[in-house]
């Protein structure tokens, strides 16, 4: 007999229980025909009839092979779910969470301080990524982001949570800060050090700086604005970051802020079973008042 699978099983298990499409498919978090075609996928591989189906009926009936069958494997699946409930409910609460490392670095460690005063039993794992999050939600690989992009996926559930302006960052070896209109024209044959492409402040930096028709050709390309900002404090050029990333406590660089710049949105993301759990909301709360208005 061909491996059978164990979400066809279950599918079956919930049918019986249940004795209707409609409610199996509430329980497993499925469609309608999802659940049927797992019933007709397990009747191919076994051969035989498992439900008899009327049309136009609310509840459906097993066969006797269905009945047989259903009756053999509900006493070890009742066992099995037990079991899997209590081992569940025995670890600690864990939220994966992705986000950029420039987020996480400078913004989200005030949210870590304000949540774990409510929510000290949950733990939060943090992976400083800034590309593919909606698809790592997707996947089962994350339950949340926090991103400047809006991907617009149908399984995820994005949210505006604030937004911060950017600003020129230089070595403050280079003397004082130039006038926000003169900026095109003072960073020409200047050493310049980008956000890797892709990341939308990259791409906001380069059409800026390339008003007056200036080639934009960076020195080098990273992937965070910590990174970014640690070779501008090592005097090796100059580049756009977050406001937020630096600050009067920094003695190596000078700040000019760019208000004409359009501010950058930051996003709260997560996947669509999660949109009512209390604890993501509780973050969230604590996301959008530390990051808003940044």
């Amino acid at each position: 007999m061909p491996s059978i699978s164990l979400s066809l099983v279950q599918t079956f298990y919930q049918l019986g229980r249940t004795g209707s499409y409609t409610a199996a498919a509430r329980e497993l978090n499925l469609s309608h025909p999802s659940v049927a075609n797992h019933i007709r996928r397990l009747e191919h591989l076994l051969g035989e009839r498992l439900v008899i189906a009327e049309r136009g009926a609310r509840r459906v009936e097993l066969t006797p092979r269905g009945l047989a069958l259903y009756e053999l494997i509900r006493p070890e699946f009742d066992i099995m779910l037990t079991r899997l409930t209590r081992l569940m409910e025995s670890q600690r609460p864990v939220l994966r969470i992705g986000m950029p490392q420039g987020i996480s670095h400078d913004l989200f460690p005030g949210v870590v301080r304000k949540f774990h005063e409510s929510r000290p039993d949950v733990e939060l794992v943090v992976y400083e990524r800034d590309t593919a999050l909606a698809a790592l939600v997707r996947q089962g690989s994350l339950d949340i982001f926090i991103a400047e992009r809006h991907f617009g996926d149908p399984v995820v559930t994005q949210q505006l949570i604030g937004r911060y302006g950017l600003s020129l960052v230089y070595p403050r070896s280079w003397g004082p800060p130039p006038a926000e209109a003169d900026i095109p024209e003072w960073v020409r044959g200047r050493p310049l050090i980008l956000h890797e492409p892709g990341q939308i402040i990259r791409d906001m930096a380069t059409d800026f700086l390339g008003r007056k028709g200036a080639v934009i050709e960076p020195l080098i390309s990273v992937s965070s604005s910590v990174s970014i900002k640690r070779y501008v404090g090592e005097g090796l050029g100059f580049s756009i970051l977050p406001s937020w990333s630096a600050g009067p406590e920094d003695e190596t660089i000078i700040r000019v802020d760019l208000p004409s710049l359009t501010p950058v949105p930051i996003y709260f993301g997560t996947a669509h079973f999660l949109k009512d759990s209390e604890t993501v909301r509780a973050l969230f709360n604590h996301c959008q008042f530390e990051l808003s208005g940044r």
